[in-house]
């Protein structure tokens, strides 16, 4: 490729990541309803046709948001669960449960994006992106080797964990009772890990 072709296909680069920067500034500030075409080619100076070359229109913008979050989660799960190696009988498992937590509260559009907002992403299919597959996994790896049915463990712990998040979000469930969930919930995904059983330290 000439030097030239090199500079456009990184001004290209640049002008995809400033759209996805400004539509997730945009919807954490005001929410998806105030991230439109329009809106996004004003605020990154570029014109509507521009934007449609590299999106073809809303729905896109919030599948690329969303594969951003996704990536996002699956570093973070697997940072908390290194750091928390050796500090309870199943590594980490509690450490990723309360990480995933803190992601949904800390970046609310993000995770409406990843989960609530209509996308064409594929979820447990061939056709799943990387990123999603990524942080399915660290959930899989954290529960023990060899428990029986690791994968739907996984899903069930997942989809429990997107319930609190979205019950905590709305005020359906109190903060305070966030520890002793996660004992209960723990406990009946992985009843081997003793750090995590009801009456337990609860940290």
């Amino acid at each position: 490729m000439s030097i030239t072709g090199n500079r456009r296909e990184r001004e290209r680069a640049q002008r995809h990541r400033l759209i996805l920067s400004v539509a997730r500034e945009l919807a954490e500030a005001e929410g998806w309803e105030a991230v439109t075409t329009r809106r996004l080619a004003e605020r990154v100076e570029y014109s509507q046709p521009v934007l449609y070359s590299h999106f073809k229109g809303k729905d896109a913008i919030v599948a690329a948001v969303a594969e951003e979050g996704f990536t996002e989660l699956a570093e973070l799960l697997r940072r908390e669960r290194a750091a928390a190696r050796g500090e309870e009988p199943q590594p980490g498992l509690r450490a990723v449960c309360r990480a995933y937590l803190r992601f949904a509260v800390e970046h609310p559009a993000l995770y409406q994006a990843m989960f609530v907002m209509p996308t064409q992403l594929e979820f447990a299919g061939e056709g799943t992106p990387p990123a999603l597959r990524a942080a399915f996994d660290v959930f899989v790896e954290a529960l023990p080797e060899g428990i029986e049915g690791r994968e739907g463990r996984a899903e069930l712990l997942w989809a429990a964990l997107h319930g609190i998040s979205a019950l905590s979000a709305t005020g359906r469930v109190p903060a305070l009772g966030e520890s002793a969930r996660l004992d209960l919930l723990i406990h009946g995904i992985a009843p081997g890990d003793q750090a995590s059983r009801p009456g337990g330290d609860g940290t």
